[in-house]
Order: C-alpha cells, then sequence, then structure tokens
C-alpha cells in the first residue's frame, strides 16, 4: 500500500542554510508510486505534495529585479513572505538517481510533462499506470518538480498550482506587518488602472474582465471617470469610445452592454482597482526552489545530490522562462547558476505580464486575440541586437552574461508562432532584413507544418473552447520530436555533447521570406495570411522601466521586421525538421486559421490553431475542384508505398538526432492509421 503522511511534514531550513530563499517545505502528503514498482535501475519512485514558504529580502541586490518588493509587508526578520503548491516525483532512494532536477513551468498551473515525454494519459494528480505512461523520464532517474507561480489561476479543477503573493502598499511594510493590521485607508493603497480585453465569438450581454477564466482584479469604483469601454476592429487603430450610459460593472469581474457585445470585435474596459499582487515573486521563487534543490546539501532536502537543472516550458510558460533568464533570474542569491539547461517551447518572441504592478500573467498575444499586452518587446534574441529606433543595444541572455549565468538554450517554434506569436524575431535582427548569429549556448529548432498545439485526428473541426476555424484542425503531433531535443538538451548540460544543429527558415536562403513571395500554391479557397502579428514599438508610460503602466492601452510606435516560412508546391513549410507526415504528406498542414464567419472577423486568425486541407483521392478529384496538389493517387501506389516512404524519412529524422528510434514503430502505426482515413469515402471522414 502506498505510504501516505496525512500530517504535514515541515521541513525546516536554517536561516544560515536558507539564506532568505527557502524559509520551509510543507509536505502534506507523502506516498509511494505504483506501490513501488521500480522504474529500471532508479528504483521505486515517491510524490511529495505540499506548500513551499519562501522568504525574500527587499535589501538584497538579487531582489531588485522583483518589482514593489520593497512596498510588500515584511515579517520581524525583514523578509517578504510567499507560499507556493509544489509536486514533486523522486526516486525514494535519492542515491538511485541521476543526479538532474527536471522542473516544468506550469502552463496556467497544469501539468504537461508526463504526456509529452512518458506518453502518458493527462492528469493533475497522476495516479494510475496511465498517468504515468511508459515512465521513460523515471526510468532514466530524473528528479521531476512542479510549482505554482500564479496567484490568478482558475479556482477549479483541483490540483491546479498557485501561487499566494503579498500585496503592495504605500504604508510602511514592516510596521503594517507587525501590527497584523490589514490596510483599509485609501490613503495608503495602491490604487491603478487595469485594461479588460476580449473579442467573443457569439453576441453575448456579458463578458469578463480577467483573461481565460482567471481570477481578476476587481473594479473597485463602478463610477470611477477613469472607467472607459471602447470597440475597434483593427488592433492597432484607436478605440471608439462607448457611452458610459451603456455598459455597467455587474459584480466587479464582469461587465454587461445594452444590446450585447458584438463577435469578432475588439473591446478594451480600462478602469480603476487597486491592491497590486507582487507579481515577480513567481519569478523568484523558481529561482530560489530550483537553487535549495541544486545547492542545499542538508538533511533538510528531500532530494540530494542533484547537480544539474533543466527548465521546460511551453507557450505561457516558454515565454516565462524567456523573461526568467532575461531579467536576471538565472543567478541565485548568492549568484549561483540556476538553470543549467532551458527549454522554450512555442514561446515565440516575446516574455510578458510577469513582473509588472497590475500584470495579468494569463494575457499573451495574438495576431487577433489580447491586443496589445506587454509581451512582445525589445529585445527579442538571445545575441546582442540593436533596437533601429532607439539604438539601444540589448539581448535576452545579457543579464545571464554579466553573471557568468548562461544556461544551454533550445528555442522550439512551429510554423503557428511565425503567424501568431512574431517567431521569426527569435532568430533575425529587428529590422526583420538578416539572420541574427546565435551565440554558441542557443540553439533554434522549427517544426516544420505544426501549430502550436496537434488537434485531434483524425483532423476534425475545431468547437472545443469556442475558437471555431474555417479548415479542420491539424493534428500534427511533434511530440516525438520534442522528446529526442530534450535527450540531446540533457546530454548537451550533461556531458557536453553538441546536439543536433539548428534547423530554422533563413533569409539567406530564401526559406524566410514575406507572405506574397512564400510561395503559397493555389488551393481553392485558402490563402496564406499576409497580416501575420507584428511586435511593434509599445509605449505604456514613462514609468514602464520601474514596471508601472501609466498608457494602456499603449502608444503604438513603429513596427518591427517579421517573415514567415516559405512552402512548397504543396503549401508544407520547406525549412526546420520536416517531421514525417510533412516529408510524406497527405494534407496541406499549416500553424495558422482563419476565424470562421459565423464567428465574426473571417479574414483574422482564429487563435493559434493550425490547419488541415487533405489532397483529393484521386486525379479525377483533384481536377474537378481545381486543385494545383497532385491526389493521393498520384504520389503513392497504396498504403505500403506511403508508410515505406514515411519510414524512411523517419529513420533519416532519427540518423540526424530529431527523432528517439524508440518512437519509430508508433509513427509508422499513426502513418497506417492516417492513410486509411484519407483514403475513406469522404462521406465518411470527420466532419
Amino acid at each position: 500500500m502506498p505510504r501516505i503522511l496525512t500530517v504535514a511534514l515541515l521541513l525546516a531550513l536554517t536561516p544560515s542554510l536558507s539564506e532568505a530563499r527557502v524559509v520551509r517545505l510543507r509536505v502534506e502528503t507523502r506516498e509511494v508510486v505504483l506501490n513501488g514498482r521500480p522504474f529500471g535501475a532508479a528504483g521505486p519512485y515517491e510524490k511529495l505534495v505540499g506548500r513551499v514558504d519562501f522568504g525574500l529580502d527587499p535589501t538584497l541586490p538579487a531582489n531588485d529585479i522583483v518589482v514593489d518588493l520593497k512596498l510588500a509587508p515584511r515579517n520581524a526578520r525583514g523578509e517578504v513572505e510567499a507560499s507556493a503548491d509544489f509536486y514533486l516525483l523522486k526516486p525514494l532512494d535519492p542515491r538511485r538517481g541521476n543526479g538532474r532536477l527536471f522542473y516544468e513551468v506550469g502552463n496556467r498551473g497544469g501539468k504537461g510533462m508526463l504526456p509529452t515525454f512518458q506518453k502518458a494519459a493527462p492528469s493533475l494528480n497522476p495516479t494510475t499506470e496511465a498517468e504515468f505512461g511508459d515512465g521513460a523520464l523515471m526510468q532514466q532517474g530524473f528528479t521531476l518538480l512542479w510549482m505554482g507561480w500564479q496567484w490568478d489561476v482558475p479556482m477549479t479543477p483541483p490540483w491546479i498550482m498557485r501561487m499566494e503573493m503579498p500585496i503592495a502598499s504605500l504604508e510602511d511594510p514592516l510596521t503594517v506587518r507587525e501590527s497584523g493590521r490589514v490596510i483599509t485607508d485609501n490613503s495608503k493603497r495602491i490604487f491603478g488602472l487595469v485594461r479588460g480585453n476580449f473579442i467573443l465569438n457569439e453576441r453575448a450581454p456579458t463578458a469578463s474582465l480577467a483573461d481565460r477564466n482567471h481570477q481578476g482584479y476587481l473594479a473597485l469604483e463602478p463610477n470611477a471617470p477613469e472607467n472607459v469601454m471602447t470597440v475597434r476592429d483593427e488592433p492597432t487603430a484607436k478605440g471608439q469610445v462607448i457611452p458610459r450610459t451603456r455598459w455597467r460593472f455587474t459584480n466587479g469581474l464582469t461587465v454587461t452592454l445594452d444590446g450585447g457585445f458584438e463577435p469578432g470585435r475588439i473591446y478594451d474596459v480600462l478602469y480603476k482597482t487597486a491592491d497590486p499582487r507582487v507579481l515577480g515573486c513567481g519569478l523568484a521563487g523558481t529561482r530560489d526552489l530550483i537553487s535549495f534543490f541544486k545547492y542545499d546539501t542538508s538533511s533538510e532536502n528531500p532530494s540530494p545530490g542533484l547537480k544539474y537543472a533543466i527548465g521546460w516550458g511551453v507557450s505561457q510558460s516558454g515565454r516565462f522562462l524567456r523573461h526568467f533568464v532575461y531579467q536576471g533570474f538565472n543567478a541565485d542569491e548568492q549568484g549561483r547558476k540556476v538553470f543549467d539547461g532551458v527549454f522554450d517551447q512555442v514561446g515565440g518572441a516575446g516574455r510578458g505580464s510577469f513582473n509588472h504592478r497590475f500584470g495579468q500573467a494569463s494575457r499573451d498575444a495574438l495576431q487577433y486575440f489580447n491586443i496589445l499586452f506587454p509581451v512582445d518587446l525589445f529585445p527579442f534574441a538571445d545575441g546582442p541586437s540593436t533596437d533601429p529606433e532607439t539604438g539601444k543595444v540589448d539581448s535576452l541572455l545579457a543579464r545571464a552574461v554579466a553573471t557568468n549565468t548562461v544556461p544551454k538554450l533550445f528555442h522550439l517554434l512551429t510554423n503557428s508562432e511565425y503567424f501568431n506569436r512574431a517567431g521569426s524575431l527569435v532568430h533575425t535582427d529587428p529590422t526583420g532584413t538578416k539572420d541574427a548569429e546565435l551565440p554558441p549556448t542557443t540553439r533554434v529548432y522549427m517544426i516544420a507544418s505544426a501549430p502550436h498545439g496537434p488537434g485531434p485526428f483524425p483532423p476534425a473541426s475545431n468547437t472545443g473552447g469556442g475558437m471555431v476555424g474555417r479548415a479542420a484542425l491539424n493534428p500534427l503531433d511533434y511530440r516525438p520530436a520534442v522528446r529526442a531535443l530534450f535527450r540531446a538538451l540533457d546530454r548537451w548540460v550533461v556531458e557536453d555533447t553538441p546536439p543536433p544543429p539548428s534547423a530554422y527558415p533563413k533569409i539567406a536562403d530564401g526559406t524566410l521570406t514575406s507572405p506574397d513571395r512564400a510561395g503559397w500554391p493555389a488551393i481553392p479557397g485558402f490563402k496564406l495570411p499576409q497580416q501575420p502579428l507584428r511586435a511593434y514599438h509599445l509605449n505604456f508610460g514613462a514609468d514602464w522601466d520601474k514596471g508601472i503602466v501609466s498608457v494602456d492601452p499603449p502608444e503604438v510606435g513603429k513596427p518591427f521586421g517579421f517573415g514567415v516560412p516559405a512552402v512548397d508546391a504543396d503549401g508544407n513549410v520547406r525549412a526546420g525538421i520536416r517531421l514525417p507526415d510533412i516529408a510524406v504528406p497527405l494534407a496541406t498542414q499549416a500553424g495558422w486559421n482563419y476565424r470562421h464567419a459565423s464567428i465574426g472577423a473571417p479574414d483574422r486568425l482564429a487563435g493559434e490553431i493550425g490547419s488541415y486541407i487533405p489532397f483529393a483521392q484521386t486525379r479525377a478529384d483533384r481536377e474537378r475542384a481545381n486543385d494545383p496538389r497532385p491526389s493521393i493517387d498520384e504520389r503513392y501506389r497504396g498504403r505500403d508505398e506511403y508508410v515505406g516512404k514515411l519510414a524512411a524519412s523517419a529513420l533519416d529524422l532519427v540518423e540526424r538526432g530529431y527523432l528517439l528510434p524508440e518512437d519509430v514503430a508508433d509513427l509508422l502505426k499513426r502513418a497506417a492509421a492516417h492513410y486509411d482515413w484519407a483514403m475513406q469515402p469522404r462521406g465518411a471522414t470527420a466532419k
């Protein structure tokens, strides 16, 4: 039976060890995984779940980067307190581990590590055989860790990871803490303006001020003159003010408009609020927890012997890691390196609202969603570059270089990031006119024709989440490439074995270009988007360098450059890692999809979902449709030839280090199913 501790086990760290880092681990549940089943040489694993308490010293130079930390309440030791959920999977006998900590920055409080790297069923609290999958990471002896870093994640479902953060105020923080008072004097509270931004997919009378069902900042004064609602149709246009008599706040977190909100239009609500959380505690807490596991040699460390740490984040959490490195958090309070390797997956060229006053960590910036938030800001690339407008020279790694804490860094892009996340700026100069020189510690990879996240197989329209695309969703599953690249990063970190070369589109060879020169074929009903997301110079006000927004929406200046991947005669991307489904295709697959006419703005992109545009089955079919792409039966003499060609493509990628040998069998099985599905009578295919 699992060994469970229902009474909290407090692992208290002495001040000399913690040095205002991790104050305490409160292990609330401790159990052996799968009744003690061994995972290879690493043996049985155990699960530790609980809370981690932090103490941040505002007087330390290492904490100067945390916005408003000096305005937060302090305890008797002069520290600012925060606490977060943590979730740890480790060898029961730490001596049998491989000495590596693998940390996932959870996307909006979730967990994706085991489904991606162990082919497991999704779960926020893995318990069953299926939820641990093939155990690949555990077989290798990795210690696996998650921690909450947002205060505003949704309250449900259970097991969402979150952090409790202090609130900044204008009254002396130490006095308030010692007296135990809650600040009610409005002259001492910090007030400010927050912007709610939304684009609905159906007419509705009410809309949320917060993003993606997150918690939000309350509208405290419904009739404050600063409260303004606007509407527009162009992302960079000035909004038209909606008369105040036509709209109202309903519960402090939602708004109602007489006549309802129109689908496909951009609405902003700027409103007065107060009591900002110190968001940078999420970054500092990540720094301090990883540093504790790596460097603490006392008995309080439940997983001693860890020598290396690798951080992985996807989309929002990939941007978090870019922000983490850029702002200097990869040096701990003693100046030691935190992450030895960083894997930024589909974060694009941006960072995020992770360390400024009244920031909303969930907000991103897409071509037609979450408009003009502080995400895609200079610098974009790892190596030094010059802002053509300001003349400023900077890089994502500048602070890490200065402190000698540069990690080995992978940036993984898909086709989607070039249209929705300004992805080309990761590897070009800010003008978009020449390829950037990558630092020797950086690799950039692009998965050709892949979506931001894979759609279902068989391909079907997207009806979930309210975002409906014109084309069926792209089912290209690129997790096999992610697994191979992670293994390469791990070996680079631990053994200094060079990883596979970077693989991405370049200006120099014509594989990165403008949309009108990308080579898109004349596929009936589909055109390559000509207006991808652009990164702009944004003015958030004179105090933005202090982490304070005073102009919102921001003033929009000149755009940065951009490029998109060139495509072949089928419309599939030419450069990057061409997975077997793209090298041996049955369809045109893309990382973008247009909004369906039923949800408004049909010339705009539908979030980050991809497209699947099937080939005709026969030559007669394609000629009737006036489709220039050769049909399936013109390409392959049946399923065996198709699967054989796909197998050759897969083995080539294994040889080059972009796939693992153990994933080939699954790829071939799926290829056979894909072919059979594609050659069904069209009336039998998924709608």
